[in-house]
This record gives C-alpha cells, structure tokens and sequence, in this order.
C-alpha cells in the first residue's frame, strides 16, 4: 500500500462533497403500504355476484372463473388454473378449479393468501327455497373481493416477499344436516383438500397462510378461531397486533371462539403450512356466524365497507411488512 501523508489526506477529505448522497441499501428500505380501496373491493364482490350463484359445474361458475383468471393476469399475476375431478356427497361428479394467482414467484420467501370462490348450492339455513342456492355475497365474495384489491395494489406496488393468492372452489358444497345420502366424511372443502395433497409447485412452501372467510357483514367480528390458534399461534398474534396497531380494535378481538371446520384445516394438517382463518364468529347468533348465513339474504344488502376496510388494510400491512 503506498503511504499518503497525514496532511494531504486532511485537505483531500476536507475537499469532497459532502451533499454528495450515500449509497442506500434497498434491501433496508420500508415498503410503504397501500391503502386499501374498499369501494375498489366492493365493486368486486357486487361483480362476482351478478354471476348468480357460483356453485361447481355451472354456467355462472363458469364465468366468473375465467373473469378471476382474467382480472388476477391484469394485475399483474402469474395465474394457474389446477383442475381435478371430483365426485361429491351426492354423487354428482364435478370438475372443479382452483385458481393460483403468484407474485415475485422467484423467491422462495412466501406467504399465501387464500379464499372460496364458489357459493353454497342449497339455502339450507333459510326458511324457504332451502334447496336452492345462493349468491353467496359475504360467504365466498367478501373473501375474494378483499383479495383482488390487495392484487390490484401489488400491481402497483410490488411487496419484498413472493405473495400467492389461491381462490379454492367447492368450499361450499359440503353435505347438509339431515341429507338423505350416506354421510361422507369430509364433504366440505373439497378444493382445498385437493390443492393441499397436490401442491401447485413441486416443493411449494409459504411461511404461513391467511384465509379470509365472510369477512364483509357490517359488525363483523373476528377471533381467535381454535384450529387458527392450535397450529399458527404466533401468526395470529401478528395479524390482530397489526390490526389493533391501525385502529381496527372493534374488529379484531382478543377473545377465542370454537374451533371451526374450514379450508385451513386442511391446509394446515396435509402441507404443514401454519394457517389462520380470519372468519366472523359471532356468539350471539344461533348458528354463531351471521343471520344470512346460508339463506337467501346472503347478498349485497349485507357487505359493509367499512368491515372490508378493517380487513384488506390490516392484510395489506401484513404483508407490506414482510422482508
């Protein structure tokens, strides 16, 4: 090394710009997050509605499955479609789809999101018309709604992880109480049984996983679900402090409900990816969800903004968050 000396050092650094910016390590930089358009998200649910009824094997599943596939590629998503042959419990056999939506699909650093995009088949909780279906606004649009808008941002404004958002179908076609046939085991949640032992990806792994579940009914609540707490814990816990952390503490309760029967199930005990369902729990109704639960009032009367809001800006922080 050539020796400098002392004082001409001095003067050399007393010469260099010092409004000259520092290189930046991106890698440090915060993400700001977006905000979370809950009239984008609405318009959403209210088009996924005019479909009809999204139930499996039929025109308006149809439609609105390829209106998913195509709203998902304009923001910006890698799309597959993963189709099976199922049968179900009233031996009726069904094609369904799955739709997987990626982004930054190159890393390995993931974290999914999912929904059901389909609707009940039967108002087996109605009064009237119990044998036939719904529209399924808050259960199966709210979920899927509050997703495409958080698409539509990562458009925008790309997150620092990979993020996969997968749409399950057949959620909803589970045998009802006093059905006539044999009862089959595991009825429901056909499509994530399905994804769950043939994952998209060979190897496919995220850190964790967030299912949305009837996330639009004004005055929802949410809690901490006992399938969600028994396996992803810790995930729980960071979704409600972020959620608390926004304001939305009327939402977010630190309370625990029941264990309840829905697609994280599966994903949780077949592919071993932690999962927590933000799903309504309300413990003053008789079935403990909402009153349209299952009937024919489940529509767009019921989808409150404001909840939507509570919902997509704290997963879109979460997710914002993430290195």
């Amino acid at each position: 090394m050539k020796y400098i000396p002392f004082l001409f050092l001095l003067f050399f650094i007393s010469c260099v710009d010092h409004n000259k910016k520092k290189p930046v390590n991106s890698s440090k930089l915060e993400i700001k997050t977006p905000d979370f358009n809950a009239d984008s998200a609405y318009k959403f649910i209210e088009k996924q509605v005019s479909f009809g009824p999204r139930v499996i094997s039929t025109k308006a599943s149809e439609k609105c499955a390829i209106y998913l596939k195509k709203k998902l590629e304009l923001f910006g998503a890698s799309v597959d479609i993963q189709t099976a042959e199922i049968t179900t419990y009233d031996n009726k056999k069904h094609m369904l789809q799955n739709i997987i939506a990626s982004y930054n699909p190159e890393l390995n650093n993931r974290v999914a999101l999912f929904a059901h995009w389909d609707s009940r088949h039967v108002a087996d909780h109605d009064s009237i018309n119990k044998e036939s279906p719904i529209l399924g606004a808050n259960d199966g649009g709210s979920g899927v709604g509050v997703l495409l808008e958080i698409a539509r941002a990562m458009k925008a404004k790309r997150t620092k992880i990979g993020v996969d958002i997968i749409l399950f179908d057949a959620e909803d076609y589970g045998q009802p109480e006093n059905s006539k046939y044999p009862i089959m085991q595991n009825s429901w949640c056909l499509g994530s049984q399905y994804w769950s032992k043939n994952l998209h990806k060979k190897g496919y792994y995220a850190k964790y996983g967030i299912l949305l579940d009837m996330v639009g009914s004004e005055g929802a609540t949410f809690r901490y679900e006992g399938i969600s707490n028994y396996y992803a814990s810790n995930i729980i816990d960071k979704v409600w402090g972020k959620a608390h952390s926004l304001g939305f503490t009327d939402y977010f309760k630190y309370q625990k409900s029941p264990e309840i029967m829905d697609d994280h199930y599966y994903v949780n005990t077949i592919t071993g990816i932690p999962t927590i369902d933000i799903i309504e729990y309300d413990p003053f109704t008789e079935n403990n969800f909402n009153k349209h639960w299952h009937t024919h009032q489940d529509d767009m009367r019921n989808i409150n903004k404001n909840t939507l809001k509570a919902v997509g800006q704290t997963i879109m922080s979460v997710i914002y968050s993430e290195k």
